[in-house]
């Protein structure tokens, strides 16, 4: 996108008042998406979009400029702007020399998107919505979606990091609304992966299709949920977001310097049951919050954050470690060139524990059976969280009976890490997701196999 000695004069020019570091950020970045709704197509579009991103930092202080003019002097202009917002004086010459990084390709794409007919994917749409309306005469609205995105990014800075990276995303959605004598229930699914169109060559959109169908029909004869505390069983892939949001968001390094996050200061003491690692992991090939490179030039890798209940280590990025004297962890991340990064999670999961799933069922005498949660909220600082649970059932007697309506799973992070008395063998990964921070979405991955809480607040509506 941007030719070594471009880079080289403008990051020269951004630290010539004296500024201790400079970066650019660029990206250049492909989409196209479809909708259909109630039957009908309503919408192909496809865009893209390009610009850099151009950070400037001098003692404690930051300046940041974009633009989406990537000619030399488009860059030089906002190198000014972003040196001029976080000047600290003292002029002088830096000679910066740029050495380029290998590539790191943890995902590999063999039908890249863009390269796809339009009807082959507005075809995917229209076999979902014919499986999802076969599935029985309750099925009365359907919407699904697809989309793509191909992003060629490229960092380079004054300490002389030189990277480029290319991650393409194909994502598959839908919602389906069921109709019956209890009023209107909807189930949803979705599927998407850091891969090209390839990956419907062993996804079956059908079955996607037909298990939101089935969610909501099922919910069709539910019953209220019960309210109080009681044993939860959480099916594995469907609680990962649980731990992303009420025990992820406060290990991210910059709620800890502001000591806005229940785990600040303690690392190496116990924070969780002896059963539990947590990771981070922005290599996994083929999950959603997967890349190659962070948004500040650094190669992902696997950070273990939780080992057998002990707190080993935050995640960061280059600011809060430059702050610290320690490495960054490939957290840098950014919603697009007109951001600046922050700490971010990739890839978040609980591994595998020692029970077999059934075990788990069959030895909790009654409690509640949550196959898949929705939206949530966490406060950080005191790790109390509420979730949604989009498809649950009763657990009595060491079986799973009733569907439940959808109520409200409330809790307290770090009192449901050391909650937790089994835990599965079955890991696997959830739906994707986007998670939003300080006004900012980046794709997520997240996952954990089946699990046992001794016991959550269900915020039901049961007597």
């Amino acid at each position: 996108m941007i030719d070594d000695d471009v880079l080289e004069r403008v990051l020269a020019g951004a630290v010539r008042t004296g500024a201790d570091f400079a970066e650019v950020y660029a990206e250049d970045k492909a989409s196209t998406s479809a909708g259909l709704d109630d039957g009908r197509i309503e919408q192909v579009t496809s865009g893209r979009d390009r610009g850099a991103g151009i950070r400037v930092i001098a003692g404690e202080t930051t300046g940041f400029a974009y633009t989406s003019d990537l000619t030399e002097s488009g860059l030089a202009r906002a190198a000014d702007a972003a040196a001029s917002a976080a000047s600290s004086g003292g002029g002088g010459v830096r000679t910066v020399a740029l050495t380029k990084s290998a590539p790191h390709r943890p995902n590999t794409v063999v039908h890249l998107p863009d390269a796809i007919a339009k009807a082959r994917k507005v075809e995917l749409l229209q076999r979902m919505d014919d499986a999802a309306r076969d599935s029985g005469p309750e099925i009365v609205q359907v919407s699904a979606g697809y989309g793509d995105s191909s992003k060629r990014t490229l960092v380079a800075n004054t300490d002389g990091v030189h990277v480029d990276d290319e991650v393409v995303r194909t994502l598959l959605r839908i919602s389906v609304v069921a109709d019956g004598d209890t009023g209107m229930q909807t189930g949803f699914q979705s599927m998407g992966h850091t891969v090209g169109f390839e990956i419907f060559d062993t996804v079956d959109v059908e079955a996607l299709a037909r298990d939101a169908a089935r969610q909501a029909i099922t919910k069709l004869r539910a019953r209220p949920a019960p309210s109080g505390a009681v044993p939860v069983v959480i099916k594995n892939g469907s609680g990962g977001v649980l731990f992303h949001e009420a025990c992820g968001h406060g290990l991210e390094a910059d709620h800890i310097q502001k000591d806005a996050s229940v785990y600040a200061g303690k690392v190496g003491q116990l924070v969780a049951s002896p059963l539990v690692t947590l990771v981070d992991d922005g290599t996994m090939p083929g999950e959603w919050g997967t890349l190659g490179f962070d948004d500040e030039g650094h190669i992902t890798q696997r950070n273990v954050l939780i080992e057998d209940g002990v707190l080993t280590d935050y995640m960061w990025d280059y600011l809060r470690a430059r702050k610290e004297g320690r490495p960054q962890s490939g957290n840098g991340r950014r919603q697009s060139y007109q951001h600046l990064p922050m700490v971010r999670m990739t890839n978040t999961f609980v591994l595998d524990g020692p029970s077999e799933p059934d075990d788990i069922i069959s030895s909790t005498a009654n409690g509640v059976y949550v196959a898949k949660l929705g939206g949530g909220s966490v406060n950080t600082a005191t790790g109390d969280f509420v979730f949604g649970m989009t498809e649950a059932y009763m657990i009595e007697n060491g079986e799973i009976t009733e569907p439940l309506r959808e109520g409200n799973l409330i809790g307290n992070g770090p009192q449901v890490l050391k909650d937790i008395d089994m835990l599965g063998n079955d890991f696997a990964m959830g739906n994707p997701g986007t998670c939003g921070k300080d006004g900012q979405g980046v794709p997520v991955g997240d996952g954990q196999p089946t699990l046992r809480v001794t016991a959550m607040t269900i915020g039901g509506t049961a007597a």
